[in-house]
């Protein structure tokens, strides 16, 4: 019997370092991480926002924040969940809603620090570029970086939607228009490249949303009543959606304020088994973080 070499033997356990929770949980790009986070010694406590920018199976959430050595603060935040109040009643993932919601925290922002009568943004929007730091002001604009977490960063994708509103209401973040839809890199090397601001301002006002719509409701009407039923109920058709999000730009600017949901006033109490009771009957159990 040939003799099998021990690869991993008692010394290699001994010096094996465990790797940090967030890791282990595959949640946290640490080498992107340290990127954006790190700090120039001569600027001190000087704080580096991020705009982070996430998607769930039903939302869009968009963060404003800083790191520090007990955590990430956040200064401001937006989800598309909340475009409810501004006249939007679904399809809060798709590009058009990206979009509304870093407009939203870009204005929130913005008040929040005073700026926001200083910095107006893009208040035509055609999709064109615009960058706030090329207009004259006696103030700086407020930077942040792009932060997209573990998402690919795939041209036409929904994250460059919470970028251009973001950027559109008045945040500085360094960015190109290689990743927008509407730009076409050159054939030739060397050439010119191209970018179609019209295709852009279609995908920010729900082009596609509503040439599904139209497509569905005349060829499979019951399917169309099925997936649209929310749109049907607030008397929204393809033909009123760029009305819809035109009218939600406006609302968001008069008053980006988040508003408080009223406290319910329920009470929790710890059982001897680590059980959590709370006062309107409802008991979970607490997993503790390993």
């Amino acid at each position: 019997m040939a003799f099998v070499k021990v690869l991993k033997n008692k010394a290699y356990f001994k010096r094996f370092q465990v790797k940090p929770r967030r890791r282990r949980e595959g949640k946290t790009d640490y080498r992107a991480r340290r990127k954006m986070v790190r700090q120039d010694k001569n600027k001190f406590n000087n704080k580096k926002y991020r705009m982070v920018v996430r998607f769930t199976n039903r939302k869009c959430i968009c963060q404003i924040m800083y790191a520090t050595i007990r955590g990430d603060m956040v200064v401001a935040q937006a989800t598309s969940a909340e475009l409810a109040k501004f006249g939007i009643p679904a399809g809060y993932k798709n590009y058009a809603a990206a979009y509304c919601t870093g407009l939203l925290v870009a204005r929130r922002v913005l008040k929040k620090f005073g700026l926001d009568e200083a910095f107006k943004g893009k208040e035509e929007i055609d999709g064109a570029d615009y960058h706030v730091e090329d207009e004259e002001n006696d103030k700086r604009p407020f930077k942040c970086i792009l932060d997209v977490g573990l998402q690919t960063t795939a041209a036409g994708h929904r994250m460059w939607g919470a970028l251009k509103g973001a950027v559109d209401g008045g945040l500085h973040i360094p960015h190109t228009n290689k990743k927008f839809p509407g730009f076409k890199a050159s054939d030739e090397k060397g050439g010119e490249s191209e970018y179609d601001a019209e295709a852009h301002k279609e995908k920010i006002f729900g082009g596609q949303v509503k040439d599904y719509m139209e497509m569905l409701a005349e060829e499979d009407p019951t399917k169309y009543e099925a997936h649209f039923s929310k749109y049907i109920a607030g008397d929204l058709d393809g033909e009123k959606l760029e009305e819809m999000y035109s009218d939600a730009h406006e609302k968001i600017r008069e008053d980006p304020e988040h508003e408080l949901a009223e406290k319910k006033g329920i009470t929790h109490a710890k059982g001897e088994a680590g059980q959590m009771t709370a006062s309107d009957g409802t008991e979970h159990v607490r997993n503790k973080k390993i």
